[in-house]
């Protein structure tokens, strides 16, 4: 809801922010770490499924992110004045430049 307004103040300051998904480091956002957001919203459909076929939501099963993504921002990390060490870069499953 204030993640832009977040950014900006963050950025202002000098402070690098982290994000859970790479949707939300459009912004300024140095990284992000979680899954995607994509994904998640694919693996919804199937509960909803169920549940509108008349699944109590208790009884389905809860089910983990399988896929973690590392995104790293390089044109935030170069107007905070920060270096990435190349052995994160390379970690990393997308680099913004």
């Amino acid at each position: 809801m204030h993640r832009g307004l977040i950014q900006e103040l963050a950025a202002q300051r000098g402070l690098p922010t982290l994000q859970t998904t790479r949707e939300y480091l459009a912004g300024r956002g140095l990284l992000s770490y979680g899954s995607s957001l994509e994904l998640l919203v694919r693996a919804v459909a199937p509960y909803v499924d169920k549940i509108l076929r008349g699944a109590r939501p208790a009884d389905l099963p809860v089910v983990q992110p399988s896929k973690y993504e590392l995104v790293i921002n390089l044109k935030t990390a170069k107007a905070l004045g920060l270096t990435i060490p190349q052995s994160l870069l390379l970690r990393a499953d997308q680099v913004i430049e």
